[in-house]
């Protein structure tokens, strides 16, 4: 693949992902206009089109390989259009549900884009790809909150689904124009090359991947309700810019932390695990806007790091394997971490607050770093 083709899949999946992970965020204001005036269902419903998404997950990377890694990736754009429209048109909490339930299982556009490249990109050319990907989904995290917040007033993130409809239907189009990949010898050297990767590394990459979900994801659900009620009087666009800010500091560093890390992978996750604890720590004390910037600025560090980590690390173990089966499972474990972040994010913010599930994405990550160490040696 040219780098032109690599730079249009990341704008598709830029504007797929705008929709699905900028809208989430203003559940809390979405569900009350539903019928659930305390927004309890938020932290479920933040994790319903990944629970299933994971359940299609495998489903699709398999018959991305037998039938066409573009023609499974155009039919993820497109069930994302219909299912916005869906979720737009809802005018009850079950129908709005259920528009969930059809963005997760008709989606997928992760493992779709990721198969989508791995049939035609190894090593550091598909690491440098998958960062460009995550960067794309940051990107997303930036934009999205900060302008459903300023639309607001004019629009309510409910009806703002149906115009944000129109981003992935848009991405299918460009698709439909960029060719089936292919690797440069004309030969998918993933059906008959060794795997670099053992099968128990790569089974530890999915558990390296799965707790990092968690820890990085529990949190988002009542982030920006924590911001209003720490800061009485803080508005949506400032609320979410300040739940934008570490994936701002991902798209300004990821490029030069991927050139830092690329000979060392392990090592640059565990920072990363350990800058994304104390970042999500610091939350707790936080109750100026100062303070609240400075924990999301140690907590993109962290996240960029990790990020980049397990980019260079899933390249690594793509070598030699079917994409999209490879893939698919892939995200099947990266949403059962945000299916898991979820729901305890719901349990601890319904007991303790919104403060707790920061506190508990804090152990989980303490807890993935002491994991990276005692499997150093094994890893050697």
């Amino acid at each position: 693949m040219t780098r032109r083709q690599v730079r249009a899949v990341a704008s598709c999946y830029f504007v797929a992902s705008f929709a699905a992970l900028g809208l989430p965020p203003y559940l809390t204001q979405i569900l009350p206009a539903l019928g659930d005036r305390g927004a309890h269902w938020a932290g479920l419903l933040y994790v319903v089109p990944t629970v299933f998404s994971a359940l299609g997950a495998p489903l699709w990377g398999r018959l991305a390989d037998r039938h066409g890694r573009k023609r499974l990736l155009l039919r993820a754009q497109i069930g994302l259009s219909v299912s916005f429209l869906a979720a737009g048109a809802a005018d009850s909490l079950a129908a709005f549900t259920a528009a969930l339930v059809l963005q997760g299982f008709l989606g997928g556009t992760f493992a779709a884009t990721n198969g989508y490249l791995g049939a035609a990109l190894e090593g550091s050319q598909l690491s440098k790809a998958l960062t460009l990907m995550q960067g794309s989904a940051r990107a997303s995290l930036v934009a999205a909150p900060i302008v459903v917040g300023g639309l607001s007033p004019w629009l309510s993130p409910h009806r703002q689904y149906l115009v944000l409809a129109v981003l992935p239907l848009a991405a299918a189009v460009l698709l439909a124009f960029l060719p089936e990949p292919t690797r440069p010898d004309a030969a998918d050297r993933s059906t008959n090359a060794v795997p670099t990767m053992a099968r128990g590394a790569l089974r530890l990459l999915y558990v390296f991947e799965f707790l990092f979900v968690f820890a990085t994801v529990v949190s988002f659900p009542y982030l920006i309700a924590l911001v209003q009620q720490r800061i009485p009087g803080t508005n949506d666009t400032v609320a979410g810019a300040v739940f934008a800010l570490p994936h701002l500091f991902y798209l300004l560093s990821s490029g030069r932390i991927h050139a830092a890390v690329l000979t060392r992978p392990r090592a640059g996750l565990l920072l990363g695990f350990v800058l994304v604890a104390l970042g999500l720590a610091a939350h707790w004390p936080a109750h100026t806007l100062p303070a609240f910037v400075l924990a999301r600025l140690v907590l993109g560090a962290g996240l960029t790091l990790g990020l980049v980590g397990l980019s260079v690390l899933t390249a690594e173990a793509a070598r030699g394997r079917q994409p999209g089966r490879m893939f698919g499972t892939y995200e099947l474990v990266s949403k059962l971490g945000a299916v898991a972040a979820g729901a305890a994010a719901a349990l601890a913010g319904s007991a303790y607050g919104p403060v707790a599930p920061l506190l508990t994405g804090t152990a989980a990550a303490l807890a993935a770093a002491l994991l990276i160490l005692l499997t150093r040696r094994s890893h050697r």
